[in-house]
Order: structure tokens, then C-alpha cells, then sequence
């Protein structure tokens, strides 16, 4: 398997010229737009970028959202204080109570799916709000969820832009004003739609939203242009701001055709006194043809680095969050990031959410005033108005290395086995992870290293495997499988990664049987596969075996055939099948 091609590095001028694009773009249509995805570490070139929004969107106010924000502070509901001042119910406006604004999110990429499904539902409503998500995801797993991303047009990434690259944005406040007032008339072609429907087509986008939002984009720049009609130009920016960033693969190169042999004419029919002249038509009335090859080439040339890479070597792998660098979430009433308090009842364990439970009722108060007037408190609480705070914290992630070190693989890959381990070991380490090594030879499977953290013992004990004897597979996935077992139970998120040639020869019971080994394996699979564990095998014989495709069908596990590859290129499969 060939190695895919490095991405092409981008060109930080064309990244920036973009981003001013999208900025301008969003001040002259922020409603219809939607809002901007901007993907980016905080830093210089993100301030910059953001320091001349405040004053392209005005008379917009932005409003900065914590992600904590409850319902009534977005939405407006009861003013606690007051209410409780006022002896009446007195409710308060929210963040959207005061027109149109730009809302933006920090941290866009830990949104809640609450959260997220209210800011999706205020884009859908069309009362003119925009979204500014500001994602500052590290990881490759940690992204802005996608029932926002699908409503923002504008996506712009400036990761790896310096200062240097990121000159001052002089954008005139009122060119923005009069592209404000120019867009309602600004037309469309007549084939426009249809191109770029067709164009979202072949870049893999499935949600419709996409080509209505990139018609907004091209509008929107071809009144920034002053221009009445949406131009060609128009919709390729469209493209490259919409679509190239949503594309799920390549689309495919036009196949070229024979050109047919020239024709003698027909002979000129005779002209009649109701025939028109073609030289008297009106050009005008004529719809021109957007060239839908010249938008697709302009979606190839900024095409997302990673997706290039993934489509070059065949596949896009999709994992599970267990899978991608994350553990799995896990609610409590102790510690962990705090989610919405819900309804509850006084047990002596749960921890009560005592603002969320005064303001559930405040609203209650006079009605039950009248109902006991000579009761003593000056705030009537019912059990129905308890409120139980919640929180939710994400278990570290266990990778567990199951390394095949028979004489089979001893003699064939054991060595590039090794080493891509030993890579994929230091990314584990720089992610915060656990790792644990099982290997399995002779008769027998042996934990060498329970999970750790430790990056010096983990590439001592691999570096001191030995290779040689039969290939006991059921037994090296027993031993995994009850170390993920184990670890479960000690709060840990395990993932299992085999590496094997897949000749099973030695059974559970350590006899020398193929077809006892091949059904015991099959078990063990299916034993796995039953956890719910996130898998990978990696086939390291020279050819790829049917037989260990079929096992990794029965473990449901990504299998991954690498014949003839080095440890660097082992290594980057595999840490592209586990964090894509």
C-alpha cells in the first residue's frame, strides 16, 4: 500500500484574503448567512481577525455566550431578584430580547447538544441572528457539533497563520453599509441554482441547506461588488467559502470525449417576414451558462488538508468518540462540567441546585400565599420545585496494544510492529492517554505493561519483546479483552488495537489446532464486538488475509491491510483510523 501524498501546504496570503472576504461577507448579510465557523487557537492572527468585527456589524450588537448559559438567559424567563423584591412575577429579556445579534461562542467546540439545538433553533426562526463559533479544538475529534456547522455559511480556518501573515484588515464600514442596501435587488442567473446544487452534488454535501447558503455568499459579495447580477466570480468565492470546507470528497475529473466530426451545415432555410434576425436577438434575454467545471476546480484548490490525505489513501474512517481521543461522558451531581440542573427529590445525596429551585418558584409565590397566608416563610417552596444540580466529566482513554510476536510475525513484520507502536506511543503521551501492551506468542498471551502513562517504561518493555513460537490469536484477544474489562471498571474508556498476520495455529486450551485456533479467535471476536469496544486490526502479513478481514468483520472493527510498509507509514494508518 503506497503512502498517500503530504498535503499541500497553504499559502497563509490566500488564507487571510479569505478570511476578510468571509468577514466582509457576513457584515453585508449577517441573517441570511448564518454566522462564521472560525477555526482557530487564540492567538494574534484570531484577534486581529475578530478586532473589526464589532464595528462591520454595527448596529449589531455581539453578545459574548458562556457554556453554561441556561435557557433563561438566552431566551428571557423569570428575574429572580425582582421577583423576589417585587412580590410578582417580574421576567427578564435574555441575550435575544433586544433585536438581532452577533452571537459569539468561545470554545465553540465543547458546545452541549442542548445548547447547540437552541442556537440552531434561533438561526432557523430568521430573526436576523448571527453565530460566530470560535473553534479552538486541538484534537482532531474536537469540533463544532454539526446542527450548528451545517447553519453557518462562512468557514474559515487560520490555523498556523503567524502575525506576519496577517496584515491589517481595512474594510470600509460604509461600503458595507451600501452592499447593505443594494443586496435586496441583487439577482440570481437563471441556471445558478441548479449549478451549485449540482456542483454540492459531486463534492459528497448531503445537507440542502449548503447550496441555498453559498446563493446568499454569492449575493452577498456581488452586491459588496455593486454589482445587480450574481457573476461568476461571485459564486466561485461562494464556493470556496461554503462548500470546499463542507466536502466530503473529491469530485471526479471530467472524462473527456471524442469531438465529433465536422458536419457539412444544412442549408439555410428561406426567411419569412415574421422571422427574426439572430443579429436583432437580445443578448441579454439569454441566460449565460456557469461554467460548473471552473467552481469545482476552485473547491479543489482549497479542498481541507486532511481530507485530501484521507481520500488519496482510499478512506475516510468514522470511529466513535471512545475511539477519537475521548473517553466516554459520564453524568454526576459531584464534579465535571456543569449541565443544566433537572427535577428532582431530596435523597440526602444529591446536590441541590438552590438558584435553578428559587426561580422554579418564584413564580408560584402569590398563589400560594393566598392559599396559606399565615405561613412563616417569606419564600414558599413545594417538592415539585427542587432542582438537582448535574455535571458531566469525560473518562481518560485506555489504548491497548495487542502485538503479535510469533514466528510468523517475527519474521515478517514484527520489527515495523514495533516501531509504529512506538510512535503512536509518544501521540498517546502528548494526549494525556493510557496505553497498555499485551503480546501474544507460543502458547500463551502475557500483559507486559497494565495502563500507564509512562512513555519510558511502555517503549523498554516493547523493546525487550521477543518474537518466535506458534500464534495464539484467541489467546492475545482474551488478554485484551479482559484488561478492558478491568479497566472499565476502574473509570477508564478503552480501545483495543491488534496488530497480527492473522495464521492462527494455537487453540485456548494450548494445542496445536488451526481450526480450533480460527473458532476460538472467531469467539473472542465476537466476544468483543458484544463490550461495545472500539477495535482495530492491523493486517501485517505480506498479503492481506481474508480470513483477518472476516475476524475483523466479526469484532465490527476497522480492519487496515498494510502490506510493505515502513513503521512511519504503519504508524500514520493507524493513527488515522483511531483520530481522523
Amino acid at each position: 500500500m503506497l503512502a498517500p501524498a503530504p498535503p499541500p501546504e497553504r499559502d497563509p496570503v490566500e488564507v487571510w484574503g479569505r478570511a476578510a472576504t468571509a468577514v466582509a461577507l457576513l457584515a453585508v448579510d449577517p441573517g441570511g448567512l448564518g454566522g462564521l465557523w472560525l477555526k482557530a487557537r487564540v492567538g494574534p492572527a484570531r484577534e486581529r481577525l475578530m478586532a473589526v468585527l464589532p464595528g462591520l456589524l454595527a448596529p449589531m450588537p455581539a453578545a459574548r455566550l458562556p457554556l453554561t448559559l441556561t435557557d433563561e438567559q438566552l431566551f428571557g424567563g423569570v428575574d429572580l431578584a425582582a421577583t423576589l423584591a417585587a412580590g410578582t412575577v417580574v421576567r427578564s429579556r435574555g441575550v435575544l430580547g433586544n433585536g438581532p445579534r452577533a452571537l459569539v461562542v468561545p470554545m465553540a467546540e465543547r458546545l452541549t447538544g442542548g445548547l447547540a439545538a437552541r442556537l440552531a433553533q434561533v438561526l432557523d426562526a430568521g430573526q436576523g441572528h448571527c453565530v460566530v463559533a470560535l473553534d479552538e479544538g486541538a484534537e482532531a475529534d474536537e469540533r463544532l457539533p454539526q446542527t450548528v456547522a451545517d447553519r453557518l455559511a462562512l468557514h474559515v480556518d487560520l490555523s498556523g497563520l503567524a502575525l506576519a501573515d496577517c496584515p491589517d484588515l481595512e474594510i470600509d464600514p460604509d461600503l458595507i453599509a451600501a452592499a447593505r442596501a443594494r443586496l435586496p435587488a441583487v439577482r440570481l442567473p437563471a441556471d445558478a441554482v441548479e449549478t451549485v446544487v449540482r456542483v454540492a452534488h459531486r463534492l459528497g454535501i448531503a445537507s440542502l441547506r449548503a447550496p441555498l447558503l453559498a446563493l446568499a455568499a454569492g449575493r452577498a459579495s456581488a452586491a459588496l461588488d455593486g454589482e445587480p447580477v450574481v457573476t461568476e466570480d461571485d459564486l466561485i468565492c461562494a464556493v470556496e467559502l461554503v462548500l470546499a470546507p463542507r466536502a466530503t470528497m473529491l469530485p471526479a475529473e471530467p472524462e473527456e470525449t471524442p469531438e465529433p466530426e465536422a458536419e457539412e451545415p444544412p442549408p439555410p432555410e428561406p426567411k419569412t417576414g415574421d422571422d427574426t434576425p439572430e443579429s436583432d436577438v437580445d443578448e441579454d434575454d439569454v441566460p449565460d451558462m456557469l461554467p460548473e467545471e471552473v467552481l469545482l476546480e476552485a473547491a479543489r484548490a482549497i479542498l481541507p488538508a486532511d481530507l485530501l490525505a484521507k481520500l488519496a489513501a482510499g478512506k475516510a474512517p468514522r470511529v466513535t468518540g471512545a475511539s477519537a481521543g475521548t473517553g466516554a461522558a459520564k453524568k454526576g451531581n459531584r464534579r465535571g462540567r456543569p449541565l443544566p440542573s433537572r427535577p428532582g427529590r431530596l435523597d440526602g445525596q444529591s446536590r441541590i441546585d438552590l438558584v435553578a429551585t428559587l426561580r422554579a418558584a418564584a413564580p408560584w409565590q402569590v398563589i400560594r400565599r393566598r392559599l396559606t397566608p399565615d405561613a412563616p416563610q417569606k419564600v414558599l417552596i413545594r417538592a415539585e420545585d427542587i432542582r438537582l444540580r448535574r455535571f458531566e466529566e469525560k473518562s481518560d482513554r485506555l489504548l491497548i496494544f495487542a502485538v503479535d510476536a510469533s514466528g510468523s510475525a517475527a519474521f515478517t513484520r514484527l520489527a515495523e510492529a514495533k516501531g509504529a507502536v512506538e510512535l503512536l506511543l509518544g501521540e498517546a503521551y502528548a494526549r494525556r492517554d493510557h496505553v497498555a501492551l499485551v503480546a501474544f506468542r507460543g502458547d500463551h498471551a502475557e500483559v507486559l505493561l497494565p495502563p500507564t502513562r509512562s512513555l519510558v517504561q511502555t517503549k523498554r518493555r516493547l523493546a525487550g519483546l521477543p518474537g518466535g513460537g506458534g500464534t495464539p490469536l484467541a489467546a492475545g484477544l482474551r488478554s485484551a479483552l479482559d484488561l478492558a474489562d478491568l479497566s472499565r471498571g476502574r473509570g477508564l474508556t478503552p480501545s483495543i488495537a491488534l496488530l497480527t498476520d492473522g495464521r492462527a495455529n494455537i487453540a485456548l486450551d494450548g494445542r496445536a489446532d488451526r481450526p480450533a485456533a480460527a473458532e476460538d479467535a472467531r469467539r473472542m471476536a465476537l466476544a468483543v464486538r458484544a463490550t461495545a469496544t472500539p477495535a482495530l486490526v492491523i493486517d501485517m502479513s505480506p498479503r492481506p488475509q481474508p480470513q483477518l478481514r472476516d475476524l475483523a468483520g466479526e469484532m465490527n472493527a476497522t480492519y487496515l491491510p498494510l502490506p510493505r510498509a515502513d513503521a512511519g507509514r504503519l504508524s500514520a494508518a493507524v493513527a488515522g483510523a483511531l483520530v481522523p
